[in-house]
């Protein structure tokens, strides 16, 4: 739901197809079908999809690709920097760490789409679904215990590749912000501390805030820094069968502790299944078997896991602020509904029962419960 107006996507084309040519001066015979959004996408960017062929050097090139806009009007993000994905997946290009191949980055100009945007390859492949949750529908219910069991030990493979991945060797120093704070969970912390500040719009989230209080109370010290992808989850990768084919969506890569990335996926997971009340699928691997796959293959000691899991809960709560508001901006909820959802929704429910909270107040309407 990153954008809620109708594009005009004939126009758009015409004048992405003129930009595209630039880029291709040497191109004949250039094609371009019709842009399509396809019917679902991120709370946070928009999506366009297009196929392109023509003739270069003598050789014809027929390429499926991506458009990726960056967030006009609306956003989820505090500030939002396009060109920070595009670089982290142009670097990762070099690593072992399957990424689509990125073609170009357009910052400056925004007559085309009205905002930056980046183009890359289509990666062919499935990806478990968030709407529904994968554990509730879709088509992870189609497949075997034994493909599900692959499916998500591949997605923590994935992460294992890139948290063996030196930060400083594979180009990511840029990603340090000592400004912000003398280690890297302080300067996460830092981050989403103003986040909340602007999104909360200085009304209370009693869940929210004794999940804060508990993380600057438990903060764990010496810990290894790596690149963290941020978003990790198995909902951000497009599986060839069972195999990753490519780790997607880097708006929150920073560096820190792997074990950032280990909550935030395993959180998902139960925000997924025990979040909504819904048993796990059978074939996926219990938590204990799912950390040690990924210590073997990572080289990483998960020490901290209840401390990350309650860290994912306060940052994914403080962004389901930011989207409760942006469903009363498109009216799609009152200014009342939106208010409920902000206090008690999946993430603040889930976010309590790991704090031993009282579950947050009762009385959401029934459509967004």
């Amino acid at each position: 739901m990153p954008t809620m107006w109708k594009r005009d996507l004939e126009a758009d084309g015409r004048k992405f197809e003129r930009w595209l040519r630039s880029k291709l001066p040497t191109a004949k015979d250039l094609r371009m079908s019709p842009l399509v959004a396809p019917q679902s996408s991120g709370f946070s960017n928009e999506t366009l999809l297009f196929d392109l062929s023509y003739t270069e050097n003598g050789a014809l090139h027929s390429d499926r690709l991506v458009v990726r806009i960056q967030p006009i009007g609306y956003q989820v993000f505090p500030e939002y920097d396009l060109g920070l994905q595009f670089r982290t997946m142009d670097l990762l290009a070099k690593t072992d760490v399957p990424v689509p191949r990125m073609r170009w980055l357009e910052e400056e100009g925004t007559e085309i789409f009205g905002a930056p945007f980046y183009v890359m390859e289509q990666v062919p492949g499935r990806v478990p679904t968030d709407q529904p949750p994968y554990h509730a529908g879709g088509w992870m219910h189609e497949i075997s215990p034994a493909e599900r069991e692959a499916i998500w030990l591949g997605g923590f493979e994935a992460m294992a590749r890139i948290h063996r991945l030196d930060l400083d060797a594979a180009g990511f120093g840029f990603l340090r912000r000592p400004e912000l704070g003398a280690t890297p969970l302080d300067q996460e912390i830092t981050y989403y501390e103003r986040y909340f500040e602007w999104a909360s719009r200085g009304r209370e989230n009693p869940v929210l805030e004794a999940a804060h209080d508990w993380l600057l109370a438990n903060q764990p010290a010496n810990e290894p820094e790596g690149l963290v992808w941020g978003d990790a989850r198995i909902g951000n990768v497009i599986f060839d069968g069972t195999q990753p084919a490519a780790v997607l969506d880097w708006e929150m890569v920073s560096n820190g502790s792997p074990e950032r990335d280990v909550g935030w996926a395993i959180f998902l997971d139960r925000h997924h299944s025990e979040g909504i009340e819904t048993p796990r699928l059978e074939g996926f691997p219990c938590y204990e078997d799912t950390i040690a796959y990924y210590e073997e293959r990572s080289g990483h000691r998960v020490r901290n896991l209840d401390y990350y899991q309650v860290f994912t809960g306060w940052r994914f709560g403080i962004i389901m602020l930011r989207i409760s508001q942006q469903l009363v901006h498109y009216e799609l909820a009152t200014p009342e509904q939106g208010r409920a959802l902000e206090l008690n929704n999946t993430v603040t429910r889930l976010t309590a029962k790991l704090l031993d909270l009282p579950p947050p107040g009762e009385g959401l309407p029934g459509d967004f419960k």
